[in-house]
């Protein structure tokens, strides 16, 4: 039986935008178009909530510079995470490695000796903290047996999790033609970091790296220094990219990334993305919209021993909205459906979509089955399958 698009309007917009114009809540704020940033190209969304709170150019294809070592850690995080690498094992300092990305290639290195053993918790360190191409390298040779084996390995995993404007031709982010990334992929290369590798995820904010006791490298991060709430990521600069920057700020349960590329100063990177990260943190909040375990609506099933099945959030659903606007809020949720039974509580069914008046950007939540719907007779299924060809459109 052919799947029907199902869409149902939301019953709580009239009720949530009385609130917000009362004051108990967050609403949107016109302000966010007029909003604006020096960079070429920028992204700012909020983690928790996957909503885009800003964006300029965010989809242009541009030289993401070291940037992109964000996407070669997450490889070799993936590595370490399933056990096929330990962060004790070493790899040895290839010449390639020495002379691309080394001492004598003149590029942001960790200076690691030729032919000499060197271990992935000290590679890691090198790449995170000192942008070290040298490190990058060692590590795609390690772990790939050639650096276009990495490579392979890194374009790979940016299609498995969704980067579709990335394209990676090294695991540095020195020049190359068709070295690419958009800034919408740096944001959830980002989220997905952060995320997956929690773990891992603490490199990014090391001040410092002492290296065979005679190089002390400092965070080239300038934000992991300052009081604005950064612990994460990477610095990016070339000639031809400028000075870009992704970031990654925590303040209470509220976490922030931006992306900023194609600043003309080094300076501009920091001051732009302290502004942008205070404009986020003070222009959005939370509005609690539905308590933990409170059904949301619900999706016609086919085949169960239920017509419907409740539609929940996991935990409590809180929508991220500007905090000065006073515009109507509205909601709907889309599924495919009839769902067909068996239906396990917990798996997701359907999403909630809501947006302000002000706000161009649109909440997305996911809604669960909020109980186990189990599977009916024959006679019953068949009843479902006429009740649907006559009438679905209708349900």
């Amino acid at each position: 039986m052919r799947a029907l698009r199902r869409l149902k309007k939301v019953a709580f917009a009239c009720g949530l935008s009385v609130a917000l114009a009362a004051g108990a809540g967050y609403a949107a704020s016109k302000k966010k178009s007029e909003f604006s940033t020096k960079a070429q190209n920028a992204i700012l969304m909020d983690s928790g909530a996957d909503l885009v709170l800003f964006e300029k150019g965010a989809d242009n294809r541009i030289p993401p510079a070291s940037m992109s070592k964000l996407m070669t850690l997450a490889v070799v995080f993936r590595e370490l995470k399933a056990g096929r690498i330990r962060l004790d094992d070493t790899f040895t300092v290839s010449e390639h490695a020495w002379r691309t990305g080394g001492a004598p290639s003149g590029t942001a290195a960790m200076f690691a000796p030729l032919g000499n053993p060197i271990t992935v918790a000290d590679l890691i360190q090198g790449v995170a903290v000192q942008s070290a191409n040298d490190g990058a390298l060692i590590l795609a040779e390690g772990i790939g047996g050639t650096e276009e084996g990495f490579v392979k390995m890194m374009n790979d995993y940016a299609e498995q999790i969704g980067l579709t404007g990335s394209n990676f031709v090294n695991p540095t982010g020195l020049p190359a033609e068709g070295h690419l990334m958009t800034p919408r992929d740096l944001a959830k290369l980002s989220k997905h970091i952060v995320e997956t590798y929690p773990e891992f995820y603490p490199y990014f904010a090391q001040k410092e790296f002492r290296y065979r006791d005679k190089f002390t490298f400092r965070n080239r991060n300038p934000l992991v220094w300052s009081e604005v709430g950064v612990d994460g990521l990477k610095t990016g600069y070339t000639k031809e990219a400028g000075y870009g920057l992704v970031s990654s700020a925590k303040r209470g349960d509220q976490r922030l990334i931006l992306v900023v590329t194609g600043l003309e100063k080094k300076g501009a990177r920091e001051t732009e993305s302290r502004r942008m990260l205070e404009w986020g943190f003070k222009s959005f909040r939370p509005y609690r919209l539905f308590d933990d375990g409170q059904q949301v609506s619900e999706a016609l099933v086919w085949g169960g021993d239920k017509h419907y099945v409740p539609l929940v959030g996991d935990g409590a659903i809180d929508l991220l909205l500007p905090t000065s606007a006073t515009g109507a809020v509205s909601g709907e949720i889309l599924y495919e459906g009839p769902i067909k039974a068996p239906i396990k509580k917990g798996d997701q069914i359907a999403t909630l979509k809501v947006k302000s008046a002000d706000l161009a950007a649109v909440n997305e939540i996911p809604l669960y089955a909020g109980e186990n719907i189990d599977s009916s007779g024959f006679a019953m299924r068949g009843i479902d399958s006429l009740l649907v060809l006559a009438f679905g459109w209708l349900l």
